[in-house]
């Protein structure tokens, strides 16, 4: 899928991204080992998108709309929830019940908020801010994907100005742990 474009092409493009990973999994029978791989990789994508979100999208919604503090509260709120589902899932085998159970709250999880943000915020943040902005939230929210973590750190800050200095070293680890392990090489 092709990246690009201002911040709500960029974040739903996103969301499509995560759903067809989420549509693989729940093809694969309950225990399969490939739901393993597949998680991870909808784990790292899901991380990287949080992470972006709540260090642009959320600060530029706070002063975007009349309501933006209730908002970006909630979605952050959002967030920490399927980020608390995705450390659980993090030390489980594919193929402990516990895992599919985890599995399915995570996909139930991501598809409510993606749902609450491509029907309610992304309208509502277009009619309230210039393409401009949008454009280069756009810019700012693939940059700290490029540098974001990949796996979850629910204990972390998720507002500014404690997110945008801790979110490079966490993703730094990360990646040095992926490369040791071998974690999203497909």
């Amino acid at each position: 899928m092709g990246h690009g474009g201002d911040v709500i092409a960029e974040l739903t493009t996103d969301h499509r991204e995560v759903e067809e990973l989420f549509a693989r999994i729940e093809a694969l029978p309950p225990g399969d080992a490939r739901r393993r791989e597949l998680t991870d990789a909808a784990v790292r994508e899901l991380v990287r998108h949080s992470v972006a979100e709540e260090m642009y999208l959320y600060p530029a919604v706070r002063s975007a709309l009349p309501d933006g503090d209730r908002v970006a509260d909630k979605e952050i709120a959002d967030h920490s929830g399927a980020e608390r589902t995705m450390k659980d899932l993090e030390s489980l085998d594919a193929g402990v019940p516990e895992f599919d159970r985890l599995v399915r709250e995570l996909i139930a999880e991501v598809r409510a908020h993606i749902r609450d943000e491509e029907d309610t915020l992304f309208p509502r943040l277009r009619e309230s801010t210039t393409p401009d902005d949008l454009a280069k939230l756009g810019e700012q929210v693939r940059r700290a994907k490029s540098i974001a973590p990949t796996r979850p750190h629910p204990s972390s800050p998720s507002t500014p100005p404690a997110n945008k200095l801790l979110a490079p070293g966490a993703g730094m680890v990360d990646r040095l742990r992926d490369a040791l392990t071998g974690r999203g090489k497909d």
